[in-house]
């Protein structure tokens, strides 16, 4: 596997509008083809490059890309609208994850995507959804969406709170099969079922537990009460693993991670974790390291 190859393509397949009502920053691309990354800006702070190990790579929650547009704050794991580093383009077909606080009231106004599978997990508060395909709909804490862009789609996400601020997960995926006829689906699941063990969230099988999209990728969710130990098996060969820490900490594969930290590794068949003296909410993202 030539991974270096494939992460210095630093790829992008969509428009991206950042904010709504605000004025917007965005990362350009043709709808039809995967281009270089275009930057339109770059943020004030010169870039961390992360710690990267043989089969790993640490990004710690303080390393992160940051905005703050009044009504949104952002922190950013990879490259993102005016946050450009060129050390965090992507971790295989994991393009973006993006953790949002959106205040009270406010949102993403109307704006385009095309050819990227993108995941709303909501941690707290709720987001109106609206479609140009007819879909409305309010997701909560503790639900999961999903848009299959494909040849194009235009959406809005507002905080439909007047007193709750909003904090979510946005999750890009590049997909596995481009031009597809735009999708929406979202789930709620139940929290017991990730209690001291992963709940599949996301697969690529329509007919399996969470919800389903054009990848193959597989994403789970534990809520571990302290000092537990888990173990997680790679779903595909060739896919890596994005290990997020929600809330807590834990120790992965020998790497000690804290709140919103976040570690990558990939040639490995499994994950040994043990979680910290606090517990741990944590998020499994395992993807394709090769684009198809």
């Amino acid at each position: 596997m030539d991974r270096k190859k494939f992460l210095r393509k630093s790829l992008l397949g969509t428009s991206v509008l950042v904010s709504g009502a605000a004025a917007a920053s965005v990362l350009r691309n043709d709808i039809d083809e995967l281009k270089p990354l275009d930057p339109v800006g770059f943020d004030h702070l010169p870039p961390t490059p992360p710690e990267r190990m043989e089969n790993m790579v640490l990004h710690r929650a303080s390393e992160r890309g940051t905005a703050d547009h009044g009504w949104l704050k952002a922190n950013f794991s990879f490259s993102f609208a005016n946050h450009y580093d060129p050390t965090r383009m992507h971790f295989g077909v994991l393009r973006v994850m993006n953790d949002d606080i959106i205040a009270a009231g406010k949102g993403f106004g109307t704006h385009p995507h095309d050819n990227m599978e993108i995941i709303t997990i909501p941690l707290k508060g709720a987001l109106q959804h609206k479609d140009s395909m007819g879909n409305t709909s309010i997701i909560n804490a503790g639900d999961v969406q999903v848009m299959s862009a494909g040849t194009g789609i235009l959406h809005s996400e507002f905080n439909p709170n007047a007193d709750k601020d909003a904090n979510t997960l946005q999750i890009w995926l590049f997909p596995r099969q481009r031009q597809v006829t735009p999708r929406y689906q979202q789930m709620t699941l139940d929290p017991q079922e990730r209690v001291n063990k992963f709940q599949q969230v996301l697969s690529p099988n329509p007919d399996d537990a969470g919800v389903w999209i054009h990848q193959d990728a597989w994403f789970h969710i534990g809520n571990f009460d302290a000092d537990r130990n888990a173990s997680y098996s790679v779903k595909r060969k060739g896919n890596g693993v994005y290990a997020f820490i929600i809330s807590g900490s834990a120790t992965i594969n020998g790497q000690q991670l804290g709140k919103r930290d976040a570690l990558g590794v990939w040639d490995t068949a499994a994950l040994d974790i043990q979680v910290g003296p606090d517990g741990a909410e944590i998020l499994l993202q395992d993807v394709p390291m090769e684009l198809a």
